[in-house]
């Protein structure tokens, strides 16, 4: 099998803008992804993190380094601010070296992020991890 980059995505979203809101939330997002597809620090070339532009509170990519990543490159950015877009959204974009093809990839959507890619949830209902579950 040839390695390929993937793009693993997932969203989460919070009560607040609240520093210990946004990195728990982060942070339970990117373990449910970790897990979902079994990504191993090594093998990530870089992960993004973007906030909508209402959480300035803290920096979602705390949370990586909180779970042991220390090597990997991570980048912070803000979205833009569209009308009627999702409130208080943070997506995180793992860019990981993997043999798996697109179809395997786990993307993971919780707490109301889930309408964002309803395509991707209908699916494989296997990507949709609950908060409990995470």
């Amino acid at each position: 099998m040839t390695l390929m980059v993937r793009g693993v995505r997932g969203a989460t979203t919070v009560a607040a803008d609240e520093p210990d809101l946004i990195i728990q939330a982060a942070r339970e997002l990117l373990a449910a992804m970790i897990a979902a597809n079994n990504i191993k620090e090594e093998h990530v070339a870089s992960v993004m993190f973007t906030t909508t532009p209402d959480l300035t509170a803290a920096y979602p990519a705390k949370a990586a380094r909180l779970l042991g990543w220390q090597q990997t490159a991570l980048m912070g950015c803000q979205e833009m601010a569209v009308p009627d877009g999702l409130a208080r959204c943070i997506r995180v974009l793992i860019h990981w070296n993997t043999t798996r093809s697109l179809d395997e990839i786990v993307h993971v959507y919780t707490n109301g992020a889930e309408s964002l890619r309803p395509d991707i949830l209908n699916h494989n209902p296997s990507t949709a991890v609950n908060e409990d579950e995470a």
